[in-house]
């Protein structure tokens, strides 16, 4: 049973007959309440502070604005990509940000995917979805990418898809976008909502090819991490 409303039952109970006596009682338990109430307000304060610490705290819906993101690859949907239910099956959707993911790597941070000479080798230790809207086939989704976190050998990420405006006309897609991705400064991005459809997390740790233990990320790959890094 809670503390205080035993107090109060206590208080109810307990009334002396006597008025100066239950006057001294009455002030004592005035006492005890107020040092009990401030006992109990202390997990309280505790709580508070540790909101209050140096950590940035973020709204959810700071992740799926669009200008929340730096890099972005357009997403080519397949008919097998679809359920029963007629849209992208939720399992798909990693597969997409794995490829978003892998491109980014491979063409900016140098990536070497051939375990035979390369040195470091990532491995996905977490992933997560969260879906707010659907996206099916043949729709082409704007898929963006930012660096939440870079530790020593492992690499936060956040990712997000955009549908395209329902009310705009098709949008001309160069083919070194497809092949190389874009940046903020694509002008065709205004053509996709400013909301994601859907929006995920990842974790990579990298570690050695031979050992398969943690590796510290090399200068020149954090520095094209960097490039996408969300600001403080």
């Amino acid at each position: 049973m809670d503390s205080r409303p035993q107090l109060l039952y206590a208080v109810s109970m307990n009334m002396p007959t006597d008025s100066s006596s239950f006057h001294e009682d009455f002030l004592g338990l005035k006492m005890k309440l107020f040092v009990n109430l401030r006992t109990l307000r202390l997990p309280y304060i505790s709580v508070r502070h540790a909101v209050n610490s140096t950590q940035p705290t973020r709204n959810v819906d700071f992740y799926r604005q669009r200008t929340t993101y730096s890099y972005f690859l357009p997403i080519q949907t397949r008919w097998q990509d679809n359920d029963q239910y007629g849209h992208v099956n939720n399992a798909v959707y990693h597969g997409y940000f794995d490829t978003l993911i892998n491109h980014y790597l491979i063409r900016y941070c140098g990536l070497n995917t051939n375990r035979r000479s390369s040195s470091m080798v990532g491995f996905i230790v977490t992933n997560q979805c969260s879906f707010h809207k659907p996206v099916k086939f043949p729709e082409n989704p704007l898929a963006s990418l930012a660096v939440e976190k870079i530790g020593r050998s492992s690499v936060h990420y956040r990712m997000a898809l955009f549908n395209q405006v329902p009310t705009k006309k098709s949008i001309s897609i160069h083919f070194n976008i497809l092949n190389d991705g874009c940046f903020s400064d694509w002008s065709a991005l205004e053509g996709f909502e400013s909301l994601a459809c859907t929006t995920a997390m990842s974790t990579h740790v990298f570690v050695d090819t031979m050992s398969e233990k943690p590796k510290e990320l090399p200068e020149g790959f954090k520095k094209g991490l960097q490039k996408i890094m969300i600001p403080l």
